[in-house]
């Protein structure tokens, strides 16, 4: 390497480094001291259909569903914090109803989970936004032996977070493509490719870029990044029903939806080739693997309660301090991905997730009204449905949020 490849690698890294050092020397509020467990209470068992029967408004979602061919969709409520109204409608299996508490693949909504997960390390002190992710100071130094591109020793926690780490790959999705059956030879190998532009120059959605915050999380906490997720988060939420999806009908969790293809769906062969046809849902693609980008289980219950702990609203404890909640939910422009979510602008912060058999929106208003509706069968239009649900929970909103009942079904 010439002196000036390493000058280019060496001052952005010492630059990196003093902003650590000024970042925590600025810090004004220590992160929260440890706080007792929450109260064991299942909401998934806990709150139940017959707790929020709104006929107008089921007949509204109910002729959504016929439209879209859906077997089963969960909605969840919540203002200023308060559960108003909690739902499943239709089926989560052949002849088992949809409930409240009925978990259901998160699809993208996990990368909101996982966006949590690095801003409660950065309250601890474990990490910075602008700790690099590789290199001599960075977290992940152990895979710098695969790297071939220098701009890899650019890339920081906060591009990763906003999708502006430099991949990009034509065609299909590596996250998507084949079977994944070892995460660290599957990271090593991708990162012997050369990135696609500078990091923080540009933005490119990528679920690889949320697959490595997955690994920032277990190194940077010395715990497996299920197992972080639980201590830190969740159960900090007071919620359990929280796990990592499985890829086979056989993997389904105690509680968990059975998700669903439209009958003309084609066949697939399965993403480890041990199968010549299956439904894409179950196993057309490995779930698993992709961890913090996109296999979380969740119900619509438990969702809108952790959304309340991350609001910054108050009626609820937060997980996270103001800051990190101002930093969570700042919009810049057009161009810039917010941190987790997937846009704020307005005031109006949103983040979807869908993939085959599932579909999950979660959306919150300036006047602290929050709108969780999952679902578990792909519609027949393919990944644009999400714009659809969306549009639902507009209608429903404007329709009926002011008749919405005045209750905490949390508290109840």
């Amino acid at each position: 390497m010439n002196g000036k490849r390493l000058l280019n690698i060496i001052v952005p890294l010492v630059v990196a480094a003093g902003c650590v050092a000024l970042s925590l020397s600025m810090r004004k509020k220590p992160a929260p001291e440890p706080v007792p467990s929450v109260a064991f209470t299942d909401y998934n068992k806990s709150i139940t259909n017959a707790m929020s029967e709104f006929p107008a408004m089921d007949h509204v979602v109910d002729s959504f569903m016929r439209f879209w061919a859906l077997k089963g969709v969960s909605i969840a409520v919540t203002r200023n914090d308060s559960l108003l109204y909690a739902r499943g409608y239709g089926k989560a299996g052949y002849s088992t109803p949809m409930t409240p508490g009925t978990t259901m693949r998160l699809a993208s909504v996990s990368k909101l989970l996982t966006a949590v997960g690095i801003m409660r390390l950065v309250e601890e002190g474990k990490l910075q936004l602008e700790t690099p992710v590789f290199g001599p100071f960075g977290v992940l130094d152990e895979y710098d032996s695969a790297i071939r591109d220098d701009n890899y020793y650019l890339m920081t926690v906060e591009h990763l977070l906003r999708h502006q780490g430099g991949f990009h790959y034509l065609g299909a999705d590596v996250m998507f493509s084949g079977y994944h059956p070892n995460t660290e030879d599957f990271v090593k190998s991708e990162l012997r490719r050369n990135l696609a532009f500078v990091p923080g120059t540009w933005q490119q959605y990528s679920n690889f870029g949320y697959l490595i915050l997955s690994l920032v999380i277990e190194k940077a906490s010395g715990m497996r990044y299920e197992d972080f997720m639980q201590k830190e988060v969740f159960d900090r939420c007071g919620c359990h029903g929280f796990r990592i999806a499985g890829n086979y009908l056989q993997d389904r969790h105690p509680g968990e939806s059975m998700y669903f293809m439209q009958p003309d769906a084609e066949p697939v062969t399965s993403f480890d080739g041990k199968y010549a046809g299956v439904e894409k849902c179950y196993g057309g693609n490995d779930v698993t693997s992709l961890r913090g980008a996109g296999a979380w289980i969740g119900s619509a219950v438990e969702m809108a309660r952790v959304v309340s702990c991350i609001d910054g609203f108050g009626c609820v404890e937060d997980v996270l301090l103001p800051d990190s909640v101002r930093k969570m939910t700042t919009w810049y422009d057009e161009n810039t991905f917010s941190l987790g979510w997937v846009d704020t602008k307005d005031g109006e912060w949103t983040r979807t997730g869908s993939f085959s058999g599932t579909s999950a929106l979660v959306k919150v208003f300036p006047d602290g009204e929050c709108w969780v509706l999952i679902s578990n069968t792909s519609a027949w239009r393919g990944s644009k449905f999400t714009r659809n649900t969306s549009h639902l929970v507009k209608n429903l909103r404007s329709r009926f949020s002011a008749r919405l009942p005045k209750r905490d079904l949390f508290s109840e």
